[in-house]
Formats: C-alpha cells, sequence, structure tokens
C-alpha cells in the first residue's frame, strides 16, 4: 500500500483506466425507484423552467396573473385550459408552473446554504471536540427546539412577509439537521486508520476535514441535501398558505391551496392540482436521494 492509499480513503477516480460514466452511472440504472425519482425531478424541473420563464420574460407574466372574471374554476380540459382557472380566472397550469419555480429556487438556496453552514460546524464539532464540540452541540440543540413557523414570525416581524423571511428562516433551523449529522459521522470518522495515518505524517486538521472526512460524507450530504429540499418545499408551501410566505402577485403552490379550499364543490382540483404537486416533488427527490448516495458514497464505489 502506498503512502496516498493509506492517508486516503480512495484512490482519484482518473486512476481506475476504462471506467465510463455509464458504468459511473449504474448504481443509479440499477435503483429502479431512483429512475422514477430522477424523472419525476426533471419532469418538475422543466417545468420550473418554463415557470421561471413566464416571471421573467416581459409580458410573459399575463399567462399567470391575467385574471378571466368570466372563466372562473373552470374544469381542466374545458375552455381550452389545460389544468383549468382557479377562483378569480387565471391559468391553473402556468401558476402551478410558476409556483413550482418558486418553491425548487427556495429549496435550492436553502439547502445550499444549510448544507454549508451545518457541514461546517458540525465537522468542527466532531474533529476538534472538547470545549468547541460543546459549545456547537449546544448551538445545535438550542436551534433544534424552534419550530419552523415561530422562526418565521419572528423574521416577517423583522423583514415582512416574503420569500426573503421563509428563506431566513427555514436556514436557520435546517442548518441544525445537517450539522447533527456530520458531527455523528465525523466522530466515527476520525478514528478509522487513514484518518489516524494522515496525523502521522503531518497533514494540518483543516487537510483532513476537506481532503478525507468531507468526501466520505458527500454521499450523506447528497441524501440530506436532496431531502431538505423536499422539506423546504413543504415548509414554504405551509408558511404561504398561512400567508407567511410568498406575497400576491408572486405565485406560490401553499398559496393556491389556500385560496382553492373555498371552492372544493365549485371546483376541487384548483386545490388538489398544487396539492399533488408538491407530494410529486417530495417523492421525486427523496427517492432520487437514495440513488444519488450509491453513486458519490465513496463507501459504495468501486471505481
Amino acid at each position: 500500500m502506498t503512502a496516498i492509499e493509506a492517508i486516503g480513503y480512495e484512490l482519484p477516480a482518473e486512476r481506475t483506466p476504462g471506467r465510463t460514466w455509464s458504468d459511473r452511472l449504474a448504481p443509479l440504472w440499477a435503483n429502479k425507484l431512483a429512475v422514477v425519482g430522477g424523472v419525476i425531478t426533471l419532469f418538475f424541473l422543466i417545468v420550473a423552467a418554463a415557470g421561471l420563464a413566464v416571471m421573467v420574460v416581459p409580458g410573459w407574466s399575463d399567462l399567470y396573473v391575467d385574471q378571466r372574471l368570466r372563466q372562473t374554476l373552470v374544469w381542466p380540459l374545458q375552455d381550452g385550459f389545460v389544468l383549468g382557472t382557479d377562483n378569480h380566472g387565471r391559468s391553473l397550469a402556468w401558476r402551478i408552473a410558476a409556483g413550482t419555480a418558486v418553491s425548487l429556487f427556495i429549496g435550492v438556496v436553502v439547502t445550499l446554504l444549510s448544507m454549508t453552514l451545518g457541514m461546517i460546524l458540525g465537522a468542527v464539532a466532531g474533529y476538534a471536540g472538547g470545549a468547541v464540540d460543546r459549545l456547537i452541540s449546544g448551538m445545535i440543540d438550542l436551534v433544534w427546539g424552534f419550530p419552523v413557523i415561530l422562526v418565521a414570525v419572528i423574521f416577517v416581524g423583522l423583514v415582512d412577509p416574503g420569500l426573503t423571511a421563509v428563506i431566513l428562516a427555514v436556514s436557520v433551523v435546517n442548518w441544525a439537521g445537517f450539522a447533527r449529522i456530520v458531527r455523528a459521522q465525523v466522530l466515527s470518522l476520525k478514528e478509522r486508520a487513514f484518518v489516524e495515518a494522515a496525523r502521522a505524517l503531518g497533514v494540518p486538521g483543516w487537510k483532513i476535514v476537506l481532503r478525507h472526512l468531507v468526501p466520505n460524507m458527500l454521499g450523506t450530504a447528497l441524501v440530506m441535501g436532496s431531502y431538505y429540499i423536499a422539506v423546504t418545499v413543504i415548509a414554504e408551501a405551509g408558511l404561504s398558505f398561512i400567508g407567511l410566505g410568498a406575497q400576491p402577485p408572486t405565485p406560490s403552490l401553499g398559496q393556491m391551496i389556500a385560496d382553492g379550499r373555498n371552492f372544493l364543490y365549485g371546483n376541487p382540483w384548483a386545490a388538489l392540482l398544487p396539492g399533488i404537486t408538491i407530494a410529486l416533488i417530495v417523492l421525486g427527490l427523496n427517492t432520487l436521494g437514495d440513488g444519488l448516495r450509491d453513486i458519490f458514497d465513496p463507501r459504495l464505489r468501486r471505481w
């Protein structure tokens, strides 16, 4: 065994010749649920791209904000509306597309912020130990005890209702989940032989964390990332449902459910379709996360 192999958990992928991306993606294709999740996620990414286009391209916003008061609560596939209209006569198809764009944007931004902060603090706590670990663990326990809605109310009072308050509130709570899992993994990994070998060779602690511990947590981070995007989508929808999230004219899936619940007898699809959209987004992200773990977790690789 070479010195590089002794201190590293694996050799770089390019050192194994003859390996194609098709081979590397084989674990994903073998996981049927992950393939289904990937297809669902890709579909909603395309929907979100269409929704983003109608929100940012000048003149296209009429597709989801134009009110046709003579065509309110139209059922799907009637009067030229694929998914019908809401109680203001606005196209549900385009509003769901725009709401999906908002939800996924918030989910990705919040998860990146939470993951970055959580992985840094969790890795420092687990590797440093002692007073540093106790301080960060105390912060985790403190933050973990706050419900998202309470934190959102606090930020709404500071910055007014809207997407900024949602991003801040969910990020403040979600980082603790990442930090707790990362800390537990670092406590286990730092006693492994490859970390001990790195210490014996005089490798600085920060380099051990970045080069040897973080790569071994990537699979878990990706699975958690997909899970927390789904959690954030649900949190954003819930906050918008009670009026603390996206504010009109910005569309939100939770806001559409709140508007449609009063017209379940006239057109139940006005509330059901946004709810089904949220459920499918969450299903796709969670099943895709399992497949990504099989690809990126170093302990599961064979390349």
